[in-house]
């Protein structure tokens, strides 16, 4: 009767789920870029108020 395509990505159009994973791979992206930059934010603030003046060893 009616041809089934298979989609490996489990439903919707075959022009929608390629805009979908478009933006997925996006958002990924921005997020991890969000998070790299958070993560050396903070390893900035913590090298900073750890750097105390050496002290004498006697």
């Amino acid at each position: 009767m009616t041809e089934r395509k298979s989609d490996t990505s489990g439903g919707g159009t075959a022009g929608g789920t390629s805009s979908r994973e478009d933006r997925l791979k996006a958002a990924l992206k921005a997020n991890l870029a969000r998070r790299k930059a958070q993560a050396r934010a903070r390893k900035g603030a913590a090298d900073t108020s750890e750097k105390k003046p050496e002290q004498d060893k006697e």
